[in-house]
Parts: C-alpha cells; sequence; structure tokens
C-alpha cells in the first residue's frame, strides 16, 4: 500500500519524540479537549491545607509542584518507575517525599497517616485506601472511566482495554461504599477531544498505551493512515473522553 511522504513524515517524527513524566508539551496546539465542567484543582484545594497529604500518581510532579506550598507534610507515590526521578527533583524544593510503588495493594505508609489523599488518573486500592486514611480523613480522585476515547479502538480495529471496560462512577462510588466510605460528591462527563494531526495521536498512544494495547505503528499504518486522511477532510478526529470525579470520607 503506497501512503503520502507527508503522512510517513508525520509518522516517523512521532516515533522520535521523548515523553517524560506527565508533560504533553509536544501536543500543544495538536489536540484540544473541552474544560470540564469542574476544576481538579478546586476540588482539592482544601485536601492540600490539611497536616498530612497524599497525592497517589503524581507523574513527573508537575500538578503536586504548581499548588506549592504546603502547610503541612506531603508524600506523593508513583508507579511508572522513569518518572520517580523527575518528580523527586521538582519536589524536593517542597519538602515533599516521592515513593515508588509497585503494588496499590501493599502502599509504604502506616495505618491512619494521612489527613487527606488526592489521586487524578491513578488506579488505588479501596482497602488500603481505608486503612492508610485517618479516621474523617478524605479521598478525592478524578479517573478515566472505561469508555475513554473508545473511537480511537474503534479506528484501530482494537478492542476496548479489558481491564477498564468497566470502571465508572457508579461502580467507583458502590466499592467505597463497601469498604465503610460515605461518597459526598460526586460528577462526570464526556468531553470532546481532537486530533489535528495523525502524528499528535501516535505521540498520544506512545505516552499511555493501556487505550490500546496491541497497538504499533508498524502493523496498524493502514488504519493510522485511513484517520490521517479524516483529518485531511475534516480537519481534526474527534474522540469522547470519558471522566468522573468524587469525594469520599472515611
Amino acid at each position: 500500500m503506497a501512503y503520502s511522504k507527508t503522512f510517513l513524515e508525520q509518522v516517523e517524527t512521532a516515533m522520535k519524540q521523548s515523553f517524560s513524566g506527565w508533560n504533553f508539551e509536544q501536543l500543544r496546539g495538536r489536540v484540544k479537549e473541552d474544560e470540564l465542567d469542574w476544576s481538579y484543582r478546586e476540588w482539592v484545594k482544601e485536601s492540600l491545607k490539611q497536616r498530612t497529604v497524599l497525592d497517589m500518581g503524581t507523574g513527573g510532579g508537575e500538578f503536586l509542584s504548581s499548588c506549592a506550598p504546603f502547610r503541612g507534610k506531603v508524600y506523593a507515590t508513583e508507579g511508572y518507575e522513569p518518572n520517580v526521578e523527575i518528580a523527586q527533583k521538582a519536589l524536593a524544593p517542597f519538602g515533599v517525599s516521592v515513593r515508588y510503588i509497585e503494588d496499590d495493594d501493599n502502599l509504604p505508609f502506616s495505618d491512619e497517616a494521612f489527613d487527606s489523599i488526592i489521586n487524578r488518573h491513578e488506579s488505588y486500592s479501596e482497602q488500603e485506601l481505608a486503612r492508610i486514611l485517618k479516621p474523617g480523613g478524605t479521598f478525592i480522585t478524578q479517573q478515566a472511566g472505561g469508555d475513554d476515547c473508545k473511537e480511537i479502538n474503534e479506528a484501530l480495529s482494537l478492542p476496548l482495554n479489558t481491564e477498564f471496560a468497566e470502571w465508572k462512577l457508579e461502580v467507583a462510588v458502590d466499592r467505597l461504599v463497601a469498604h465503610g466510605f460515605s461518597v459526598e460528591a460526586k460528577r462526570k462527563a464526556f468531553p470532546k477531544q481532537r486530533f489535528f494531526d495523525i502524528g499528535a495521536l501516535i505521540y498520544y498512544l506512545r505516552a499511555i498505551p493501556w487505550q490500546a494495547p496491541g497497538f504499533s505503528v508498524e502493523r496498524h499504518l493502514p488504519q493510522l493512515d485511513h484517520i490521517s486522511q479524516e483529518i485531511k477532510k475534516n480537519g481534526y478526529f474527534e474522540t469522547t473522553q470519558h471522566r468522573f470525579i468524587l469525594k469520599a470520607r472515611k
């Protein structure tokens, strides 16, 4: 199958671009997301003022460092090992201790260690949350649901990730309640996301490979070319994000 020179150049460039931390600067101006009708920063603002705080899945520490300085002692976890050193460098000036974790069910903290826990797009164990939160402590999480950007999978002829396929607000609430939490606030949304060039989509999939397990540029060149043609025709490739946020108290 013959591909255009422009298409192949975009693919090659995307494959050469590096990704570190949780930094999507390479996609600035190439991907547009509708704004959520809530602000994660506003939701967690009060939590970050507590005496002991945990940020789960801090990435490269980009968001947490933007919230400094802190009143109390703040800890952060990160499960992607290359990000840990990046996060440590970003957060050390603010006194944040970053811990590498491999298992959601075995966090390196003592019982009832935290007044508040925040979490954006990170997996978690309800049992561990109940163990490390103090009585009356709060847990706030923003999550990507199982239907997130499913148009990408459809266009690539790949199934949704079975690990997350059933993940949604109602399931998250039920699981927390089953572990003794009360859910005080919750919202969900399905904002649109548009990719303006095929290289941006490839970079995105390299950064979050769990979106489309089994994807490879070489194997899916025909599908990528079809998406590229759609972008050329319509000006973008549109997907639908699946987001929810909740606040629970132990």
